[in-house]
């Protein structure tokens, strides 16, 4: 296991980089889901295996939008960048949920990327989880831009009723409904994964409670086949929107049910890891 330097990033690029002492040619960007934390643990596992990693910040930070609302692609473009200059060969991105959105959207549009490991993914653009730069959340508006334009994406139905699971809000649903609702939406907000050049991997769980990741993964599996581009798919029926990696003991969410249990959210992170080392030491 390799030790590493630890860099705490400022300004453009935020988050805490991670360089292995004896490093292969791998970089990898490592992003968190709606909970905006910088995932310093996921990213040490991958540093662990020699892959410098950086834990990016990617919203809520100083001069970040407060919510993934309009948050530009070029905030992941510019953490690429940073890891090429620190000389990273290979280009990673592991995402989670809106963060694997985010990954899936990045590897369209940067051809750096060589790989993607997208864990509870979606297939489709979502509009905005919480404010802008200018404070507001509502009405609805796309997570990302590009270039200054925002992307196309499925909107919200603001009549939907919360679930309950066990006491906390199942969101399930509410994405099933809309995708129904606002169809015509579907084929503009779809994340057009034929144009990445990346190895791109999907880690789903059959009983998901915050949104359908299983379908979601299936529509980006389909997609790629058809346009024929592989992608690998990585599932377990019993496991939910959570994915534990090896060692992981990431807690579960007070207010959103996630569905799942401890025993099959690790299963199927183990088998997940075992996908990602496979890739990251066969093309070092």
């Amino acid at each position: 296991m390799a030790s590493c330097i630890q860099i705490d990033l400022s300004g453009n690029v935020q988050g805490i980089l991670l360089e292995p002492d004896r490093r292969t040619e791998w970089g990898i960007l490592v992003l968190a889901g709606s909970s905006g934390r910088v995932d310093v643990p996921r990213a040490s596992l991958f540093a662990s295996i020699g892959v410098t990693s950086l834990a990016l910040g990617w919203f809520g930070g100083e001069g970040q939008a407060p919510g993934i609302c309009e948050v530009p692609l070029e905030t992941f473009v510019q953490a690429i960048d940073e890891l090429e200059k620190r000389g990273c060969k290979l280009i990673a991105i592991a995402g989670t949920s809106k963060g694997a959105e985010a990954a899936l959207l990045v590897a369209t549009r940067d051809q750096r990327v060589d790989a993607v490991f997208a864990m509870s993914p979606t297939s489709v653009v979502w509009g905005n989880i919480g404010p802008g730069r200018d404070g507001i959340a509502w009405p609805e508006r796309s997570s990302w831009t590009w270039k200054g334009e925002p992307l196309p994406f499925v909107p919200t139905d603001p009549s939907w009723t919360k679930e309950d699971a066990n006491g906390l809000a199942s969101y399930r649903s509410l994405f099933e409904h809309c995708l129904q609702r606002f169809a015509k939406s579907i084929p503009a907000a779809t994340i057009p994964v034929e144009q990445s050049r990346a190895n791109i991997v999907l880690i789903a769980g059959g009983s998901d409670a915050l949104w359908p990741s299983e379908s979601f993964a299936r529509s980006v599996l389909h997609r790629r086949q058809m346009f024929a581009k592989e992608a690998e798919l990585i599932c377990d029926p019993e496991a939910g929107h959570r994915i534990l990696l090896p060692a992981e003991t990431t807690p579960r969410s007070s207010l959103h049910a996630h569905g799942g249990s401890d025993e099959a959210d690790t299963r199927l992170g183990r088998a997940a890891w075992v996908a990602f080392a496979n890739i990251l030491g066969r093309l070092a």
